[in-house]
């Protein structure tokens, strides 16, 4: 290692913005998606469980949507709760303890005995989740140069659509043969694999590293591996990076960013309103209305493949002419998609398949292009914390979703319904076109 202290002083996102994305940035990006993914798959495993735990424990409507609910619950506590945490403690430290979290508590709710354990288990298991996630997206920020950043938070966010998509296809091979509790014990023991590989190969923050004061070789060689040019230069004597805060919810806000984190938890509610809303009813709508069960199945897996599309259209957009216009786009046209899926209800069935591909694009990859468009807004020393209370917030739309669009169809035909859903996407475009506007002058602050 060279050994000279008298180099100039290193910006250390200089570094990282100012090379081409090499095998260790793909690394952490691999390792934060694969995180991201059996997050997803332990979110999605519960909803083909629970029928047979109910069978089992003869289980009332309203206790099985208690332990959908439980889950939930916990994610929004690990967001609002400890998304901090990554960044005072490091990224690194909260994703192996959060994963080993999640990880120990699905192989316990493979022991419970009765629903109540299962309530209580599937809240603790919400809290890790809800606590790997922001850090997962912080970490991935970090380690992507500037121009690709918003392309790598949307490619990991894949990795939770991707595990939904696991959960189902190991839920067709285990359920019928081994019963619920196998795909808990899959979905116990992948994480554990997981965390011994983010242990040996997961690198801590540079920035939390540098904001700390941690031992100047070990950055070093950080970035070495960053860059491995800098193996042949005089190693720095100091590092800066973004300046400190006084505190995580005024480095939230501070710094003009006050207006912006508000038109961000507005969006946040309303897109994953649509999005709850949307994965809720749709399935329920279309088998009142007579439609194949293969058929409900199939429109319903095209609103999940249309947002992970979105995700290498929408991503490369952003960071190519900027974070906000293709977001605008985006929720302008989800906005024409919703109400046209209430449209093509009763149309050919190639119509109706076509525009819930169109709507899952705009919804649910809105949802993954607003956690870049966040990763891009806050600066690194509170990225998590940003991430993870623009998620917890949004959660109130997750919870008041299915609500209020179940009440839309008590009082309305099912277009109708989707009509008068159409309408708060257009706000949603409208705040990020304000967002646009008021930071766009600062190149997304």
């Amino acid at each position: 290692m060279p050994a000279s202290a008298t180099a100039a002083p290193i910006h250390v996102s200089s570094i990282v913005d100012g090379k081409k994305v090499g095998a260790f940035q793909y690394l952490v990006v691999a390792l934060c998606g694969l995180v991201m993914l059996l997050d997803g798959f332990d979110t999605q495993a519960i909803s083909y469980m629970a029928p047979l735990m109910a069978a089992e424990w003869s289980l009332s409507r309203e206790v099985v949507a208690t332990i959908f609910s439980s889950a939930l619950a916990g994610l929004m506590v690990g967001y609002l709760a400890l998304s901090p945490l990554s960044d005072r403690i490091g990224h690194r430290k909260v994703l192996l303890v959060s994963t080993a979290m999640f990880a120990l508590l699905t192989l316990a709710t493979a022991l419970a005995r009765n629903a109540t354990d299962v309530i209580a288990l599937r809240f603790l298991t919400g809290i890790g989740l809800g606590a790997a996630i922001p850090s997962a997206v912080a970490l991935t920020g970090e380690y992507s140069p500037r121009r690709f950043r918003a392309s790598f938070v949307l490619a990991i966010y894949c990795g939770f659509s991707l595990g939904f998509v696991v959960a189902g296809a190991a839920a067709a091979v285990l359920l019928p043969v081994y019963g619920w509790r196998s795909l808990l014990l899959a979905g116990g023991l992948a994480p554990i694999a997981l965390t011994a590989a983010l242990s040996v190969s997961l690198p801590e923050s540079i920035d939390f590293l540098v904001r700390t004061g941690a031992d100047r070789g070990r950055i070093w060689r950080l970035l070495c591996r960053v860059d491995p040019r800098l193996l042949r230069a005089p190693q720095a004597g100091t590092f800066t990076t973004d300046a400190h805060v006084r505190g995580l919810f005024s480095g939230v806000v501070e710094s003009g960013r006050r207006a912006g984190t508000a038109l961000l938890w507005f969006v946040f509610i309303i897109n994953l309103a649509e999005f709850y809303a949307l994965q809720s009813w749709l399935p329920t709508v279309l088998t009142r209305l007579d439609y194949a069960i293969a058929d409900v199945a199939l429109v319903t897996s095209l609103t999940t493949t249309g947002g992970i599309v979105a995700a290498f259209v929408v991503g490369p957009a952003m960071d190519r002419i900027g974070s906000y216009a293709p977001l605008v786009l985006v929720y302008a046209a989800g906005a024409l998609f919703v109400a046209l899926t209430g449209a093509t209800l009763a149309s050919a069935r190639w119509m109706l398949l076509t525009v819930a591909f169109f709507a899952g694009f705009c919804v649910s990859g809105g949802q993954k292009s607003l956690i870049a468009l966040a990763a891009v807004f806050y600066p690194a020393p509170v990225r998590s914390t940003g991430v993870g209370w623009a998620l917890g917030i949004g959660r109130i739309g997750g919870i008041a979703g299915p609500l209020l669009f179940g009440m839309l169809l008590g009082r309305a035909a099912p277009a109708g319904a989707f009509y008068a859903a159409a309408v708060p996407m257009l706000f949603a475009a409208a705040a990020v076109a304000i967002m646009g506007w008021l930071y766009r002058p600062t190149r997304d602050t």
